[in-house]
């Protein structure tokens, strides 16, 4: 018994280097051929859904993708069964990734079309920043988290702000443009505020009134100044964020542009106060 035990546990270490692991050859090889999978896997669905398509090669997309569904599951079992906390991995963002990419699968015996949702299986390829040893860039990572997270107040009134602007716009228009001009109640009309707006323009809703034209030809010239404060408010909070992280000038000839890491002056030599 305490042999087999012993058995069991070594595959499940076994497993787990190869399946969590990209350090080893075997962990690196098995996260690019899982990549591959998830590509081809996405790639037939997008192909199942062109009408042509799918009228002709239906069944094949169709028991190819319960094949893929099956694999996944399976994969997903396994790495409850092998990973060293079943519960975190199970509530960790790969893993609610793992387990939505099999889901709508099985949806799609009860309801129809919800099959096409496994695209959401796509968010698995986010591995590939482990396999190719993309994790260095997680300090600027964290560096746009945090200036996304300092300038959120800012951000939450420039939206309010914009929202009580398409509101009144809205229901302006309503009263100007009416239902003759497409205007039929006030939510559409809001629609067509945000729209326009935002530059988008879809043109399915257009004022006919001079007064209605010119308060759209305002709202337009609104839309492109309004646009770039957001970028504005986090691209301060982000350049305020890096000049925090920025090494301290040297303590002898002052001069900055230090790497992070460094200990001594790249100019004049003497030691940096680190």
């Amino acid at each position: 018994m305490s042999e087999a035990n012993n058995r069991r546990d070594e595959l499940k270490a076994r497993l787990n280097a190869i399946i969590f692991g990209a350090d080893t050859p075997l962990g690196r090889a098995y996260d690019i051929a899982l990549l591959a999978v998830i590509g081809v896997s996405v790639l037939m669905v997008m192909l199942d859904s062109v009408a042509a398509l799918h009228a002709e090669y239906g069944r094949f997309f169709y028991a190819i993708e319960w094949g893929f569904t099956i694999f996944f599951t399976l994969e997903y079992l396994i790495r409850l069964w092998c990973g060293e906390n079943a519960r975190r991995y199970a509530f960790s963002f790969f893993g609610m990734v793992d387990i939505l990419g099999v889901i709508p699968t099985y949806l799609g015996l009860l309801f129809h079309g919800s099959r096409f949702l496994v695209a959401i299986r796509f968010l698995r390829m986010l591995r590939v920043f482990r396999v190719m040893k993309l994790s260095s860039y997680e300090g600027e990572l964290r560096a746009m988290s945090a200036a996304l997270k300092h300038s959120r107040r800012r951000i939450l009134v420039f939206l309010f702000f914009v929202l009580t602007m398409v509101v009144v716009l809205g229901a302006l228009m309503y009263v100007i443009e009416g239902e003759a001009n497409g205007f039929t109640s006030i939510p559409t009309s809001i629609y067509w505020a945000i729209v326009t707006l935002t530059t988008v323009g879809y043109g399915d809703i257009s004022p006919g009134t001079p007064l209605g034209q010119s308060i759209a030809a305002v709202l337009m010239i609104l839309g492109y100044s309004i646009i770039v404060i957001p970028t504005g408010i986090v691209s301060v909070e982000a350049a305020r964020a890096a000049q925090d992280r920025a090494p301290a000038p040297c303590p002898a000839c002052r001069r900055p542009g230090h790497e992070t890491d460094a200990t001594h002056c790249k100019f004049c030599g003497a030691r940096l106060n680190t």
